[in-house]
């Protein structure tokens, strides 16, 4: 996403996104960029950071949302969970000959066990206690798309439960309903009920691709019943397994499926169990220096810098002031931040010179010091940073990052994406089958390798960003984002593996090589084309529940490490229902549910994939100008419109809203940072990681 609004919004009139990068290298006065760099540091006493973030903390915590109690369900079936092996059978279990059926005689009593709402129990909603308030009042009048992310869950309810759809989608957003109120147990019931009936159900997402019901209910209600242990159940076994699912061409989909069972479960059955990984014989090693990338016997892989084991916590860092867009060429959000200084102090504004707006209130009070981003995200725990391409940044700076805050960085290269370094026209786009830009980029690839090579703070290569997405636009009409990949998947993958044999020839530490993909799209495609990449890496955007298949689906087809390049949530929903408070815990918890996902499945963890390597928090503090280009909008002000939907607070991704931090008011907001309650809960989860 790092530039999903410049190419969705902007009728471009220039051809080429190098522009964007070039601009202030064209206006520098003849002097090279490291001439121009602030040289100076400046350091945080850790006796100020920590009274600074206490008091933050206090403020925070005044700040409380307390759920409405849920509505009621007056049918919850006769049975607390469905004995489904009492009425009917599960046949062919584990392939695509799966199906539950059942007994004759056993209709009426599966209906009864079930409850309102619960297939096959289509009946007694209407006998629901509110129910005919509801209907009389036209509060379940519309259309039954606008009772996905309204606030009336008890509406949503009953408008889904009636309504006539596709039964899986039908009763998946049945089970939504529940489980946004707070009836926890009865969502987990009808979330397993569509998986034993309808697992082979497809909806669609705003862009008409397939959207799969099955892993979206195994996801949600591990979720529920782990984040919720008193719900008194687990679910073990379930898998569903989609071949061919990666082309998002649901018509050679193939369903493998066992839907698993839910058994009687404590708060102590879900406390994570771990192997010890140094009993276990490594497989293969990547990585010849401070960097190793390892496989196990047991096919779990991890990370190991200097020895020890190395989860990635990484962060998006691209602070940008309020007014700069790189939409007019004012910014390259990519990497000003490591030469901003405009104060012109010679010391680089956020990462030594932000400070914490500790009551909100958007002045700089006299207790509230600089303390600089670097060391708040050190005290967060952070100890990478994504740099999502290389050139031109601040070195010195990288250097102290690396030496006086332990930081790491994944280096990147976009190559192609947004016609970076291709040399493409921009509405012709990249062409991963011209060998001309395929030189270009080969170049660029050879020259940031050449670059960083000796650095020991470099992590790891990642090559591209979400090009799998890549689209050419029309001018006039649409900008897209000048690249070929999605439409050459197996040329454009096979340049990837390319790029990685060279980075291998060229980087004597041999560290590894990442792409970054759109989540699983063409997953297939880079299976069969790239041997020689180390990590798939995924932008990720699931929900708070996590990434739920996408372990065991990059496991399985390319047997491969996953680091989720990107995951996050906006800070903003667009409602009176939305407080501050809430929309603050809502962000909390979809960081919290995704990092412990990504710990369930972190190599010698029971039960998990063991190839997740960690992941990148998108990110530190809010980008004002991402709704689009001026004079349409203007990135002095806070947007407030949603580029997309997705699994968000409201369903809509706000995208000048996903900082953990935000700028305030936006006055002074190189230096002025709110911290949400999301990096306090991240200070909580990452404590034990610090020795």
């Amino acid at each position: 996403m790092r530039f999903f609004i410049f190419f969705i919004s902007v009728f471009l009139v220039f051809s080429n996104f190098d522009w964007l990068f070039a601009k202030q290298e064209r206006t520098t006065g003849g002097k090279s960029p490291q001439e121009l760099m602030p040289v100076k540091v400046l350091r945080t006493d850790d006796s100020v950071l920590n009274s600074i973030l206490n008091a933050t903390g206090k403020y925070n915590n005044k700040m409380v949302y307390s759920r409405p109690s849920p509505f009621p369900v007056t049918h919850t079936g006769k049975e607390e969970w469905v004995d489904y092996e009492k009425y009917g059978t599960f046949e062919n279990v584990g392939t695509e000959r799966y199906k539950y059926v059942v007994k004759e005689d056993a209709s009426d009593d599966l209906k009864d066990a079930s409850g309102s709402g619960v297939y096959p129990n289509k009946d007694s909603v209407y006998n629901e206690k509110d129910y005919k308030k509801y209907k009389d009042s036209g509060k379940l009048d519309g259309s039954v798309w606008d009772f996905v992310d309204s606030y009336d869950y008890q509406a949503d309810f009953y408008k889904w439960s009636t309504v006539l759809e596709e039964p899986g989608v039908k009763l998946f957003y049945t089970a939504s309903a529940l489980d946004k109120a707070g009836n926890y147990k009865h969502a987990v019931k009808a979330y397993y009920a569509c998986l034993v009936f309808f697992p082979k159900s497809i909806g669609y997402t705003q862009w008409k691709t397939p959207w799969y019901i099955a892993p979206a209910c195994i996801d949600r209600i591990k979720y529920l019943t782990r984040e919720y242990p008193q719900i008194g159940v687990k679910l073990v076994d379930a898998k569903v397994t989609i071949k061919n699912r990666f082309d998002n061409d649901k018509n050679n989909d193939v369903f493998f499926v066992n839907p698993g069972k839910l058994v009687r479960a404590t708060a102590s059955d879900f406390i994570r169990k771990h192997k010890d990984l140094e009993k276990i014989k490594a497989k293969k090693t990547v990585g010849t220096g401070n960097v190793k990338l390892i496989e196990y016997e047991n096919g779990h892989f991890a990370l190991k810098v200097g020895g020890k084991p190395y989860v990635v916590r990484a962060v998006c860092y691209s602070p940008t002031r309020p007014g700069l867009s790189p939409d007019d060429g004012s910014v390259n959000v990519n990497r000003d931040w490591s030469v901003a200084d405009f104060n012109k102090n010679g010391i680089a504004d956020g990462p030594y010179e932000a400070w914490v707006d500790v009551n909100r209130n958007d002045i700089q009070d006299d207790n509230e010091k600089t303390v600089g981003d670097f060391a708040l995200m050190k005290a967060m725990g952070i100890n990478t940073i994504r740099l999502y391409h290389y050139p031109n940044f601040n070195k010195s700076l990288l250097k102290d990052g690396y030496e006086n805050y332990g930081f790491m960085y994944m280096v990147g290269n976009m190559l192609g994406m947004y016609g970076v370094d291709s040399g493409a026209d921009w509405f012709k786009g990249t062409d991963y089958t011209n060998e001309k830009q395929k030189q270009a980029m080969l170049n660029s690839v050879k020259k940031m390798v050449n670059e960083f090579k000796d650095e020991p703070y470099v992590l790891m290569w990642v090559l591209g960003n979400e090009n799998n997405y890549g689209t050419v636009g029309v001018k006039g009409k649409f900008a897209g984002t000048s690249n070929q990949a999605q439409s050459q998947p197996d040329a454009y993958y096979a340049f990837v593996n390319e790029c990685a044999k060279l980075i291998k020839s060229l980087d004597p530490k041999k560290r590894p090589v990442a792409i970054c993909n759109g989540d699983v799209y063409l997953l297939s495609n880079f299976a069969k084309n790239c041997p020689d990449v180390d990590i798939y890496g995924a932008n990720a955007y699931r929900g708070e529940q996590g990434f739920g298949a996408l372990w065991s689906d990059v496991y399985d087809v390319a047997k491969k490490p996953v680091v989720v390049t990107e995951f996050g949530c906006p800070a903003y929903a667009d409602s009176d229902d939305w407080s501050v408070a809430k929309i603050e815990k809502g962000q909390s918890s979809y960081h919290s549910g995704s990092w412990n996902n990504i710990e369930d499945n972190l190599a010698g963890v029971e039960g998990g994939v063991g190839n997740a390597l960690g992941g990148v928090v998108f990110e530190w503090v809010d980008e004002w100008w991402k709704a689009g280009p001026p004079p349409e909008f203007n990135p002095a002000f806070h947007d407030t419109n949603p580029q997309w939907k997705g699994p968000f607070l409201d369903g809509g991704a706000y995208e000048e809203w996903f900082g953990i931090c935000s700028m305030g008011d936006g006055e002074n907001g190189g230096f002025k940072r709110q911290l949400r309650k999301s990096y306090f809960t991240y200070r909580d989860l990452w404590k034990k990681y610090k020795v």
